[in-house]
């Protein structure tokens, strides 16, 4: 074999390697939440494609956010879609917009950042729209930013930005809490833009430099952008973008976030009763949670049991989660339980579920 063989094959099998990218979901294929949401701008969280969060502070401006349809990109078939449904063009100091990704500390520790070592870290992505410069930055949770713009066009372009490692700073703690995110910065007032910016340099965060020469998403109602393909890789040198199977996606974002969907009088949990009045029981994630998750439920809910007795729907309440499953509490003010026998959780109709949230 030829040397220039040899490197190819080497190159080849570098780029076969899989978890060489740190985003979950960076396909915009998994939507759990839901596949749109309108009028967005007024608070900060995470919407309709999973694991991307959008940023807002005191923006006039209302968007819709949905996972959109790619037919005209090789390789992929949904792409996050953000289309300005109001305008805000008188900009106050304090404003900003853009969506974040954020990664957990024991997931970035390969890149020995805080050392001399420090690695380089490559962002790349496809994006098009409205034509206009962005910021891409690259925080760490001690306050230190390094940023580059780019620009969109009508057409899809593949963006590739190296960032050097930093060798500055403390390095991220090695454990589920959030050390490092991404930012596409959008639209911001005076407050942010007013610096100086300097391309892919580590420093203190000075939040007059953090969107220097930006345009503004808010500037019309014309403007939308849709992004896919977003891969966060050690290196300088923005490989093919990995694909996973839907299913690897999904079950990678339901550490983060997981809503159980349910049709009428399908069963969800099992658990028994403690009382004639009194029940409790278990319903058991899908997959293990980043942490303890804030669990709420929409629609309503009974406990069956093998007598055909059943409690009020009202007074199924949920608590006590933890990584793995949360806890459903039955007070039956009839009385009417059997008193050690087995209940099971039921949802009511078609339209009830149960979301656990352990978003970063």
């Amino acid at each position: 074999m030829s040397k220039a063989a040899e490197l190819a094959a080497l190159i080849g099998s570098q780029t076969a390697q899989s978890n060489r990218n740190l985003v979950i979901n960076g396909a915009m294929r998994v939507a759990q939440r839901g596949t749109s949401s309108t009028g967005l701008g007024a608070t900060t969280g995470y919407f309709t494609v999973d694991r991307m969060k959008l940023n807002f502070n005191g923006t006039a401006g209302r968007l819709t956010s949905s996972q959109s349809a790619v037919t005209d990109l090789d390789g992929f078939s949904s792409a996050l879609k953000l289309d300005c449904t109001t305008a805000d063009t008188s900009i106050a100091a304090s404003e900003f917009f853009g969506f974040q990704y954020r990664l957990e500390g024991q997931d970035i520790q390969v890149l020995d950042r805080a050392t001399s070592s420090a690695k380089p870290i490559t962002v790349s992505f496809y994006a098009k729209g409205t034509a206009k410069t962005y910021m891409s930055e690259l925080e760490f949770n001690d306050g230190r930013v390094n940023q580059q713009q780019f620009t969109v066009s009508s057409s899809w372009q593949r963006f590739s930005l190296t960032y050097v490692g930093d060798t500055g700073g403390s390095a991220p703690t090695n454990d589920n809490s959030s050390q490092l995110s991404l930012f596409f910065w959008l639209h911001g007032g005076s407050n942010f833009t007013s610096g100086t910016f300097t391309s892919n340099t580590w420093a203190a965060t000075t939040n007059a430099n953090r969107m220097v020469g930006i345009g503004s998403f808010f500037s019309s109602t014309d403007n939308e952008l849709f992004i896919t393909g977003l891969q966060i890789e050690i290196g300088e040198v923005a490989t093919p973008f990995e694909h996973r199977t839907f299913a690897d996606d999904l079950t990678a974002c339901m550490r983060y976030y997981e809503k159980q969907n349910a049709d009428e009088n399908q069963y969800i949990g099992v658990g028994y009763n403690e009382s004639t009045s009194n029940g409790r029981g278990l319903v058991i994630f899908k997959a293990r949670k980043r942490a303890a998750p804030t669990v709420t439920d929409s629609g309503t809910h009974f406990a069956a049991q093998s007598t055909g007795t059943t409690g009020n729907a009202a007074d199924v309440t949920f608590d006590a989660a933890s990584p793995d499953c949360v806890r459903w509490i039955l007070t039956n003010s009839n009385s009417t339980l059997v008193d050690g026998g087995a209940s099971l959780l039921v949802s009511k109709a078609d339209d009830s579920f149960i979301q656990a949230d352990a978003e970063l």
